[in-house]
């Protein structure tokens, strides 16, 4: 799958989760419903309802397989325990950039990205720079070829929230 381990937190691994369950106990199964009406309807190869149905099948059994493969292989760390001032997985990490600019980013695993919500990869070229570090560190990461130096300004394991 990767070189790198699955880390996940808790709240993308219960996102993984329940998209598993709503797909295998309720979509597919209405689809089938639905396939099976339409097959019974007569010619299948005008049939768009059950041209659809199969191709709709075929997508949910092929996100299905993604998702058990990834959920069996995700390390759920919890970033609430706190790892004193160095990064690591699940931290969020206030970076001081050149410009006199701050952000924040959440390290989290690579199944649960979300960019507007500074929550970025461990393994992302920010993330690898980070990694191991200590607030107060300067660390390096390359942006479209040209070096851009940071400076770790805090590091904190808090609890998550659900997403809305």
């Amino acid at each position: 799958m990767s070189e790198f381990k699955n880390y996940i937190t808790p709240r993308g691994y219960a996102r993984l989760r329940k998209e598993q369950d709503t797909l295998r106990l309720e979509e597919r199964p209405h689809i089938v419903n639905e396939v099976a009406r339409a097959a019974a309807m007569g010619d299948r190869s005008e049939n768009a309802e059950y041209i659809y149905g199969k191709k709709r099948l075929r997508e949910i059994d092929r996100r299905l397989r993604w998702l058990d493969k990834h959920i069996e292989a995700s390390v759920v760390a919890d970033p609430a325990i706190d790892r004193g001032d160095r990064v690591f997985f699940g931290a969020t990490v206030v970076l001081g950039y050149p410009e006199g600019e701050e952000k924040t980013f959440e390290l989290v695993g690579k199944d649960e990205l979300e960019p507007h919500l500074n929550r970025i990869s461990w393994v992302s070229p920010i993330g690898r720079a980070v990694l191991r570090k200590q607030e107060g560190d300067l660390v390096t990461f390359y942006r479209e070829g040209v070096a851009v130096e940071l400076e770790i300004l805090e590091v904190i394991y808090r609890p998550q929230t659900p997403d809305p």
